[in-house]
């Protein structure tokens, strides 16, 4: 090579490598200036009450902006009575009125870092309220509550043939009974006996077979009626709203102290606790949800790194139409000798997009699901014009909800026909009138078919899944409850459930949960002794809530597992196009006796394209692959 054409490449070199210092020096100065805002630090001086001057610097942040936001490492109490009041329509929650300390609203690039450190908060309260925001971490923190919103008693005596049991409730747990019924009283709040479910205190898990005992029966028809039935509405009513459910029930169930911390219930119909068992409440189902520790809404980016939930008047994490939220060492566990974490779902997302990831977590002990990932279903009941239709919420806690912004599209279903949508439109413009009715105007024409009884869904509003290294275990109801038609993946994850490890509906009866599933890969996990609570169910389990024959899940694999389950029933399909099972485990653990012991193992209905390959069974079920007219040419192997 010619000593010119040396020069040359030299110079050309040295050009592109001055050219790379520069555009990173301009990405370092964007990346500053975005950043740019003072790093507050508080300390322990503040410890007592948190809530005045966390909140007083938060509200001066316009004028003012935060990049960052550290505390000392330490215990720090936050207290309603100087919060930020603010009224929050939760989906699946109940819309309240609530205080926070941490109204993050409008905020970019923020990170607030506990280094450690215990927010122990009073009342009702939300501790992190997110809206409309842009990159968000909080990291290194601990969360939880002085007095839980739930409580918990140990059953101490029973008596089957009187229908009496008594309940041993500590010091933590203050309560009045009231017209002979129990109320439990706390800071700013209090519950009735409502919702319960029993944990064994050896296993610090939901106890074997609760569904035989609980939840604890306090209601029968009421004995007088008086022209109820002449009361009509002119337009649809929710059955389970907190005005209709109370009709025609009258309290039956009685509670006497027999001294102070001792009491006794008579009049439940179910069976008679066992004693040595804890028994928890968390109130009425209508009313005891209202404050998440988490609510993340409309906000692109949202990461939660080594942060500990211990308790929750509701989720751990509640997200909706969010987009990129990533949860590593997100951990939800019971504190101060409790059995109860949070008192719903560890994490919930609604209407989210673009990824959201699960990593390295522990959810344990909560009142219900691990995870839930789903959209909305909003029923059409007005065509109002040539693009215009009027539609309402199914569920009293999606009231408030709306499902999409300008040219998000939306699916118009009618579930009778398929589970998949028969058209496709446009956002123009939402008008909310009210929590329950809404007016969505589409750019394109609507289609000749629409009608009042369909429902549409947000096809934009669905993320790509990732639940890897997790540990969910210990809490009633599910392990991950999954309606998401882009990619979802479970990897490497252990699950001990009190109903399913994995539940893949498509669900418009009760919750308006919308999604059906595709492209969900289930491997590399362990699955322990799950559906224990006495419901005769798989351990994983794609359903629908329409009888009818259409496809509603599309390729699906499982593989590389290891089921280890004291009963028969490991799988059940339904409405699948495409499944592989390959290369799984299935033994019987011995740990509990069979409740269900007819059962086959695998149960496979209205389904096609299925393949078993390279599976190792060594389970008790006398037949282990159950199959209906609809499917042949398929073997367990």
């Amino acid at each position: 090579m010619s000593k010119s054409i040396r020069k040359v490449n030299f110079k050309l070199s040295t050009i592109f490598i001055l050219f790379i210092v520069l555009l990173n020096s301009v990405c370092l100065f964007a990346t500053v200036a975005e950043n740019k805002g003072e790093i507050v630090v508080f300390g322990n001086e503040i410890a007592d009450d948190a809530t005045p001057k966390v909140l007083e610097r938060m509200m001066q942040a316009e004028a003012s902006p935060i990049s960052v936001i550290k505390f000392k490492k330490g215990t720090y109490h936050f207290y309603p009575d100087k919060g930020l009041e603010v009224f929050c329509y939760i989906s699946n929650h109940d819309d309240v009125m609530v205080r926070t300390a941490f109204p993050i609203f409008n905020f970019s690039n923020l990170t607030i870092d506990g280094q450690g450190s215990t927010f122990i908060f009073h009342g009702r309260m939300v501790p992190f309220l997110v809206d409309n925001s842009k990159n968000i971490s909080i990291k290194n923190v601990s969360v939880d509550w002085a007095m839980p919103f739930h409580s918990e008693g140990v059953v101490v005596a029973r008596d089957e043939k009187n229908k009496t049991f008594d309940l041993q409730i500590s010091d933590d747990y203050p309560y009045e009974i009231r017209n002979n019924q129990i109320v439990f009283v706390k800071e700013y709040y209090e519950h009735t006996l409502g919702q319960t479910i029993l944990y064994d205190p050896e296993r610090k898990a939901i106890a074997f077979d609760t569904e035989s005992y609980t939840n604890i029966s306090n209601g029968k028809k009421s004995a007088v009626q008086n022209n109820i039935d002449k009361i009509k509405y002119k337009y649809k009513i929710d059955p389970r709203s907190k005005t209709q459910k109370v009709l025609g029930i009258q309290k039956t169930l009685k509670v006497e102290q027999l001294k102070p911390g001792l009491v006794r219930f008579t009049g439940h119909k179910k069976k008679m606790p066992p004693i040595g068992m804890v028994l928890t409440s968390k109130g009425d189902q209508s009313i005891n949800r209202l404050a998440p520790a988490f609510r993340v809404t409309h906000t692109a980016g949202f990461n939660a790194i080594n942060v500990n939930v211990h308790h929750a008047g509701g989720m751990g994490l509640i997200a909706e139409n969010s987009s990129d939220l990533i949860l590593d060492g997100f951990n939800i566990t019971a504190s101060n000798g409790r059995m109860v974490s949070t008192s719903a779902d560890a994490t919930h997302f609604v209407g989210c997009r673009g990824k959201v990831e699960l990593k390295n977590c522990v959810f344990k002990n909560q009142l219900d699901d691990a995870t839930n990932v789903h959209g909305t279903y909003q029923e059409v009941v007005d065509v109002i014009d040539d693009y215009t239709l009027g539609v309402r919420m199914g569920h009293a806690q999606q009231q408030g909800f709306q499902i999409g912004v300008k040219n998000d599209n939306i699916g118009l279903v009618r579930l009778s026909e398929s589970f998949f949508s028969y058209g496709r439109l446009t956002i123009k413009s939402i008008k909310k009138i009210n929590g329950r009715y809404q007016k969505i105007t589409f750019n394109e024409k609507l289609p000749a078919k629409v009608a009042p009884g369909d429902l549409i869904e947000n096809l934009d509003g669905y993320p790509d899944l990732l639940v890897e290294n997790c540990t969910i275990s210990s809490n009633r109801a599910r392990g991950l409850l999954i309606s998401n038609p882009k990619n979802t993946i479970i990897r490497n994850n252990f699950f001990h459930t009190e109903m399913e490890a994995i539940l893949i509906p498509v669900e418009s009866g009760h919750w308006f949960e919308s999604g059906n599933a595709a492209n969900v890969v289930i491997t590399g996990n362990t699955f322990q002794d799950c559906q224990h609570s006495g419901f005769n169910r798989g351990v994983i389990r794609f359903v629908t809530d329409d009888d009818n024959e259409n496809i509603a899940f599309k390729n699906i694999e499982i593989s590389k597992n290891t089921f280890n389950h004291f009963d028969n029933l490991i799988l059940e399909v339904a409405n699948t196009d495409g499944l592989k099972v390959l290369g799984n485990t299935i033994t019987n653990s011995g740990t509990f006796p069979m409740l269900h012991p007819k059962n086959p193992a695998i149960k496979i209905k209205t389904s096609k394209n299925i393949q078993f390959k390279n599976n190792n069974y060594k389970g008790k079920a006398t037949t282990i692959l159950e199959k209906d007219k609809t499917i042949t040419n398929v073997k367990f192997k």
